[in-house]
């Protein structure tokens, strides 16, 4: 793994050497068909599923990483292992300094205990004494926003105040490793961003978070790497942006291979395919789009057999993965077609594309009549715009200001 340039002389807070995780699935749940398989076949009937598959990877301090893959890849397995809350079935993993992890909903919390009580709980379960709790229970309680139901048994909780006492209790222990599954997800949008905040303020001080998430633009917005895990083993160890790229093609690559599975064999290899996405600007020589200047976007599409209807469309993203526009045929004139065999190209045009200054991503999709896909494309095509001092943001506008 490539440090960045803060952690360069930073140690190693952790260690995954070479691990791999077991787990053994019964396929005999009630008591009924155990003694029918113990009777039939003398030992219960088990299968063994490979979680994680010779793991390996190192975490400097003070770095933000994200995990990212399909459902199934192995993500919350490794982070539960990082924690310790699952030993390996082979391999090791090294931790040094404090480590507080926001998993499950609600993990390390008892159903029958109040709020108040599972904030003590769960806080010497993350190695902070009564004395420590005492002093930060009061921030605890004002970060978490339930103050009128902490002396509520928490199985009363709803999902969201849930997710913000236990995200309360784990950012309050003074950890040097934060570990955080998906659980952010439940929260609503202004503990979400309170949330996101939190960690930014744990980046400034240095501190190593390990974020497991679906969320290109998350992943985008605070991780300086990218871990992405497929089938229990490491796809690629690099750059956000580039993780997220290979976690998107990997999902496209499942989703061609289902709709193979579904369509008849025949059908199979017949699907229209993208070959590649190009883009011009017709009035600028410098090879940068000037703000509110000309874009050509233009598709090249291989139908293998004659398509009647058919549609195509495109997004612009920025690098961290946030879509700035988007559109595409069904929603512009209708679909193409009818079209013959052979490859076409399909151009859309900006008259005045008014992005402001910065990188950008072009992705493109080519579906049936009805929307759905055949190929998907991303970062497909590149181009940048030159950044002004007048303003910040993606959206480039003329801007007065006056004073009466």
């Amino acid at each position: 793994m490539t440090p960045t340039d803060m952690s360069v002389d930073a140690p190693d807070v952790v260690v995954v050497d070479h691990v791999s995780k077991h787990f053994t699935i019964r396929r005999d749940n009630s008591l009924k068909e155990r003694i029918v398989t113990l009777g039939r076949r003398g030992k219960a009937h088990r299968e063994v599923f490979d979680s994680l598959k010779d793991v390996s990877l190192t975490i400097r301090a003070g770095t933000t990483i994200g995990l990212m893959g399909p459902n199934g890849s192995g993500k919350s397995t490794l982070l539960k292992t990082i924690g310790g809350i699952i030993e390996p079935s082979s391999g090791s993993v090294l931790r040094r300094g404090r480590l507080a992890a926001l998993l499950e909903l609600g993990a390390g919390f008892h159903p029958d205990l109040s709020g108040r009580d599972n904030v003590y709980l769960n806080a010497s379960i993350l190695g902070l004494s009564r004395e420590q709790t005492d002093a930060e229970f009061d921030s605890i309680v004002a970060f978490s926003e339930i103050g009128d139901f902490i002396d509520t048994q928490v199985k009363f909780y709803s999902s969201g105040m849930y997710v913000r006492l236990a995200f309360a209790v784990a950012v309050h222990t003074d950890p040097d490793v934060l570990l955080v599954d998906e659980v952010l997800a439940v929260g609503d949008e202004a503990f979400q961003r309170k949330c996101m905040d939190k960690i930014r303020e744990f980046q400034r001080d240095g501190r190593t978070i390990i974020l497991v998430s679906h969320s290109a633009s998350q992943v985008m917005e605070v991780c300086d790497e990218g871990v992405v895990l497929h089938e229990g083993e490491v796809a690629f160890i690099g750059t956000a942006a580039d993780a997220t790229k290979v976690h998107r093609d990997i999902l496209e690559g499942r989703r061609r291979e289902t709709l193979e599975q579904e369509a008849p064999k025949e059908e199979a290899e017949d699907l229209p395919a993208i070959t590649g996405i190009t883009v011009r600007m017709p009035d600028d020589e410098a090879g940068m789009l000037a703000p509110g200047g000309a874009l050509e976007v233009s598709v090249g599409v291989k139908l293998p057999v004659a398509l009647d209807t058919w549609n195509t469309s495109i997004s612009i993203d920025t690098p961290h993965g946030q879509q700035v526009f988007g559109t595409g045929s069904k929603r512009l004139s209708g679909p193409h077609g009818p079209t013959p065999a052979g490859d076409a190209t399909i151009t859309y045009s900006f008259p005045h594309l008014s992005l402001a200054g910065g990188s950008y991503f072009v992705n493109a999709v080519v579906a049936n009549a009805e929307g759905e896909h055949f190929d998907v494309l991303w970062q497909g095509a590149t181009f940048a715009v030159p950044y002004t001092e007048r303003q910040t943001g993606t959206v480039f506008s003329e801007a007065r200001v006056s004073e009466s």
